[in-house]
C-alpha cells in the first residue's frame, strides 16, 4: 500500500502525484494515533467528569487551551492597576509636534513634577534641527489562509469566524452562474500561503495586462515551519471572474468575502508600494519634538487592495533646518495606563495560530463551541 500526495487540485499536480507515490510514514500514523488517545483521555473522560460535577457541556484539548487563554487574560485585566503618566505636545494649523525621548519615541513622563518643569520651560518658538527623508517599501501580505481570512473579515466587517467559514464554504461549493454550478474559491481550510505555479503564471499575465508590467511582484513562497501545506492558499478559482462580474449571483455577505479573497490574492503577487517618509525634529529649550509625514510615490499592490487611511498622503509644509516656527499651542496632558484589551474573535484566532493550538479547520468550530456551551460570551 502506498500513498499519493497532491497539494492542489489541478491535472498536472495529480498526475505528478501518481507518478511518485510514497511509502506510508509510520511516524505520521503514530502521531495521528497519539492525537486520538488525547481526544479520548481529555475529551471523553474530562467531558463526562465535568458533566457530572458542574453540569457543563463538554471539554477538549483545543477548547480547554483556548478557554484558559481567555480566563488568564481576564484575570490579568481585573488585576491591572492603572497609573498616571504625562505627555506634552504642540500644535498649529499645519502639524502636531510631540515631545520625544533620546530614541525619538514619544516620551511618557511618569513624574508630575518633571512634566510641569518641562512644560513651564518651553517657549512658543520651535527651531527645526533636523530634516530626515527616506524612501520605504511596503510589501503586500500573502494570500489568505484560514486564520488570516477570519481575522480580516472580523476586523473589516465584524463577521464571526463561524459566519466567515459558512460564507467561504458556499463560495467553495459553488454558485449558479448562468447555467453552470461554479466553485468560486479554492479550499478554505488551509495553513499554507503557497499558490500553484499554474495560477501564479496566469496571475502574472493578468497583472501585466490590467495594471502594467511594473506592477508585477514575486510570489511569497515562505510558509511557517508548522504549516501542514496540504492545500494551497485561499484564492479565486479563476481571475476572469472579477468581483463585479459575479456580484449579481451572490448575497451581500458573499460579495464582501469574495472581493476580499480576490483582491488579497491579486495584491499578494504585485510589486511593493513605495513611500517617501519625512521626519522633522525640533528643539525647544533643549527638548526635542517630532512630527512625521509621508507621500505615496508608487501605489504598487495598493492599486488592487485599496488604500487605507494609513496609506494616504500626510504632507508636511516645506521646512528647512534652522527654520523657526511660531504660533503653537502647547498642551500638557495627563493620561492613564490601560490594561490589555479583551480578546476579539480575530485576536484569539491569531493567538491560537501563533501558539499552534488547533488547526485551520477547528478555529471557528472551537470558538462556536465555547459560545454555545456558554463558557464565553461575545460583548459588542
Amino acid at each position: 500500500v502506498k500513498r499519493i500526495e497532491f497539494n492542489e487540485i489541478t491535472k498536472p499536480a495529480i498526475l505528478e502525484a501518481f507518478a511518485h507515490p510514497r511509502r506510508i510514514d509510520q511516524s505520521l500514523v503514530q502521531s495521528q494515533e497519539t492525537r486520538r488517545m488525547l481526544d479520548r483521555i481529555i475529551g471523553f473522560q474530562l467531558s463526562n467528569l465535568l458533566q457530572k460535577k458542574i453540569k457543563t457541556k463538554s471539554a477538549g484539548r483545543v477548547q480547554s487551551s483556548v478557554l484558559k487563554l481567555i480566563v488568564d487574560l481576564e484575570e490579568e485585566i481585573n488585576n491591572f492597576v492603572s497609573t498616571p503618566f504625562y505627555q506634552i505636545s504642540a500644535s498649529n494649523d499645519n502639524m502636531t509636534l510631540n515631545l520625544v525621548d533620546s530614541k525619538n519615541v514619544i516620551k511618557k513622563i511618569t513624574s508630575k513634577e518633571e512634566a510641569n518643569n518641562i512644560y513651564s520651560s518651553l517657549k512658543k518658538s520651535f527651531i527645526c534641527k533636523e530634516v530626515i527623508k527616506s524612501e520605504t517599501l511596503r510589501s503586500s501580505k500573502p494570500a489568505f489562509i484560514t486564520s488570516t481570512l477570519q481575522q480580516e473579515a472580523s476586523v473589516k466587517y465584524g463577521f464571526s469566524a463561524d459566519k466567515t467559514m459558512r460564507i467561504a464554504q458556499a463560495l467553495y461549493e459553488g454558485k449558479e452562474i448562468g447555467d453552470m454550478q461554479v466553485g468560486l474559491i479554492t479550499y478554505m481550510r488551509t495553513d499554507s500561503t503557497r499558490l500553484s505555479d499554474l495560477f501564479v503564471d496566469q496571475a502574472m499575465k493578468f497583472i501585466k495586462d490590467n495594471y502594467g508590467s511594473n506592477y508585477c511582484g514575486k510570489p511569497k513562497l515562505k510558509n511557517k515551519g508548522s504549516a501542514q501545506d496540504a492545500h494551497e492558499a485561499i484564492r479565486p478559482t479563476s481571475l476572469s471572474r472579477k468581483p463585479e462580474d459575479v456580484d449579481k449571483y451572490l448575497t451581500s455577505d458573499e460579495r464582501k468575502i469574495y472581493k476580499l479573497i480576490y483582491n488579497r490574492t491579486i495584491s499578494s503577487l504585485m510589486a511593493s508600494a513605495k513611500f517617501e517618509s519625512t521626519t522633522l525634529l525640533f528643539d525647544n529649550s533643549g527638548h526635542t519634538f517630532k512630527t512625521t509625514g509621508q507621500r505615496l510615490l508608487f501605489d504598487g499592490y495598493l492599486k488592487a487592495y485599496g488604500l487605507g487611511d494609513e496609506d494616504k498622503n500626510k504632507l508636511l509644509p516645506e521646512i528647512l533646518e534652522g527654520d523657526v516656527l511660531d504660533g503653537f499651542d502647547i498642551e500638557l496632558e495627563e493620561l492613564f495606563t490601560k490594561p490589555k484589551p479583551f480578546y476579539t474573535e480575530a485576536t484569539i484566532i491569531k493567538t491560537m495560530e501563533e501558539l499552534g493550538i488547533g488547526r485551520p479547520s477547528t478555529y471557528a468550530q472551537t470558538i462556536s463551541k465555547l459560545k454555545t456551551s456558554k463558557y464565553i460570551e461575545i460583548i459588542e
